[in-house]
């Protein structure tokens, strides 16, 4: 059985003189150098056709670790952070009650102080000063009678 091109309207055999249309040539598809996959690339073979082949990956330098110190410093930050927090909070709380008391304690100072000027203002009693003693006598006669008294200095 021999090829005969066929009409594109029948699919029975053309004659002799008949117009003969031909599908146009399909292109090839191309991949455009964005979507060619890492680790391939275009290639030229020794007989000049060129195709994708797959080409080793240059190793990459390995990455330096992350010190213990800085892991420990990572994971203790929230925690001092929630603990300085916690501290502010208990302050806010807290802060009427030291007002007060440093109220008091300014109070007790100040008590303290006083004590001292008045102890510090008092006139000392010396020696050769004597001490005056007064004595006081009263005398009355029945319930409601008057009252008679003297008094006394030595």
């Amino acid at each position: 059985m021999t090829h005969h091109p066929t009409h594109p309207i029948t699919p029975t055999p053309v004659r002799y003189g008949d117009a003969i249309i031909y599908s146009p040539a399909v292109p090839e598809p191309q991949m455009l150098p964005a979507e060619i996959p890492p680790g391939v690339q275009l290639v030229t073979l020794p007989d000049g056709t060129r195709t994708l082949a797959y080409t080793p990956i240059p190793a990459t330098p390995p990455v330096p670790r992350v010190p213990a110190w800085a892991k420990t410093t990572a994971l203790l930050a929230p925690t001092v952070g929630g603990g300085i927090a916690a501290a502010s909070a208990g302050l806010a709380y807290a802060a009427p009650g030291l007002i007060a008391l440093t109220e008091a304690l300014w109070a007790t100072v100040a008590l303290i102080a006083a004590g001292a000027v008045a102890v510090l203002a008092r006139p000392r009693r010396g020696a050769s000063r004597p001490t005056t003693h007064i004595t006081q006598h009263v005398t009355a006669t029945g319930l409601f009678g008057r009252a008679h008294g003297g008094i006394h200095h030595r």
